[in-house]
């Protein structure tokens, strides 16, 4: 097949990236040939170096809800000279869409919405009942309008034994002990956070299972892990190591590789474990495992069929969070392989 130059231009949240990764199998099973080059934001750019359909990745350095016209009137500019078949635009917002429209792109795929018809020319309707699913919605612009969708190929990113070997050194760890992992941030927002005191009993119920913990996480979830290890007996503290904020996300890849299981919350960690093969325990609160799933078939999903959940927000609206604090740690520790 003849070579096919895609640029895909990526959602921004970490999550989101590891499942756009859906996408990009299928392009390469579509036509082998085909070179597919992703712009991304500073946050989540370093995932796409463990994917490896991505040929290669560029910094788009505007932050979220930044307009920053001139700024992308110069990238789209320097893009051109890639000679792009055709863009894919995964976020549903007009800005998204300006830079495939100013760099020329001949074909500019992306969904309806935002007036964005001016700047798309293979505009799609979005169809929720046939593309249930995120990776759905992604893999379908892929494909011809209303083609039915093929199996999806798990996320798969790869390890750097070497910065694996690295980490283990500079961060003091070592694997004596079955690890589990811990990932209690969410940074879309309070609503999809498990209680760290939660998080502190199934800890110490590991730890007497005769488990060591690591706990993931961005240096803004550093005040949730340390709650975490100040909730455990002294004695207990020993075995478990807080990471929050001293691991880059490739870091985050090649330690959370390591880990026997993962209990997260729905979060960008969450699938990294999911797309580095681990066991994952997943917390579902203001969101749905209808709509963004763990994709591995080693998962098990927890959450509370309540009236008001999912209700998608940042916050719960009536203050009580029943959808994750009605989850107890002894139903979470039931999960675990011990």
């Amino acid at each position: 097949m003849t070579e096919q130059r895609v640029l895909v231009v990526s959602p921004s949240w970490v999550g989101d990236m590891v499942m756009s990764q859906t996408l990009y199998s299928l392009l390469k099973e579509i036509n082998p040939d085909a070179q597919i080059d992703v712009i991304a934001p500073g946050a989540s750019k370093p995932i796409l170096s463990r994917m490896a359909d991505v040929h290669q990745s560029v910094l788009f350095d505007v932050g979220h809800g930044e307009l920053r016209l001139g700024y992308r009137s110069r990238f789209a500019k320097r893009l051109r000279s890639n000679h792009y078949d055709q863009a894919i635009v995964l976020p549903n917002s007009l800005k998204s869409a300006l830079v495939p429209f100013l760099a020329n792109i001949p074909v500019r795929t992306g969904y309806r919405g935002e007036m964005r018809y001016l700047l798309l020319n293979d505009v799609r309707r979005l169809d929720k009942t046939r593309l249930p699913r995120m990776i759905d919605r992604f893999m379908s612009l892929g494909l011809a309008p209303e083609e039915a969708l093929p199996e999806f190929k798990p996320p798969e990113l790869t390890i750097d034994p070497g910065n694996q070997e690295d980490c283990l050194k500079r961060l003091g760890l070592d694997l004596s002990l079955p690890i589990l992992g811990l990932c209690p941030g969410a940074e879309f927002g309070d609503a999809k956070r498990w209680p760290e005191e939660k998080f502190a009993e199934v800890a110490k119920g590991a730890i007497d299972g005769g488990m060591q913990i690591w706990l993931f996480g961005s240096a803004a979830d550093r005040l949730i892990t340390q709650k975490i290890v100040e909730r455990l007996p002294t004695s207990k503290q020993k075995n478990c190591r807080n990471l929050a904020g001293r691991t880059t996300l490739l870091d985050a890849i090649d330690l959370l590789n390591l880990c026997r299981q993962v209990i997260s919350n729905d979060s960008g960690l969450m699938h990294i474990a999911a797309a580095v093969g681990c066991r994952t325990i997943v917390l579902y609160g203001s969101t749905s495992p209808e709509f963004t799933p763990p994709l591995t078939d080693k998962a098990s999903i927890l959450r509370e069929e309540i009236s008001c959940s999912p209700c998608f927000k940042r916050d719960c609206p009536f203050g009580h969070k029943n959808c994750l604090n009605l989850i107890e740690p002894g139903r979470v520790l039931a999960q675990l392989e011990i």
